[in-house]
């Protein structure tokens, strides 16, 4: 019994103080975010395609209507179909 009470003794004075600080909390380190504008990147609007209406007449002739935001972009898209239906 004397035995018993001679280990708990020493599990509690020597070992749970040491087991106790291996596993305190270790305190934390804040590491501080900061936010850099970078002046190369810019927000792009995205761009809506060049809308087409294709008409075939009865004879076989085509015509078309363009709509879209960039006029430069309606007009190599009317050329493209100018060129593809070869109409110049």
């Amino acid at each position: 019994m004397r035995i018993k009470m001679t280990f708990i003794v020493f599990i509690s004075v020597f070992l749970l103080p040491l087991l106790n600080a291996s596993c305190a909390d270790k305190p934390v380190q804040t590491q501080t975010f900061q936010f850099k504008k970078d002046s190369q990147l810019r927000q792009v609007k995205p761009t809506k395609p060049v809308r087409i209406k294709l008409h075939r007449a009865g004879k076989g002739d085509y015509s078309w209507d363009l709509t879209g935001e960039d006029a430069d972009e309606v007009i190599r898209t009317d050329g493209r179909l100018r060129k593809m239906l070869k109409l110049e």
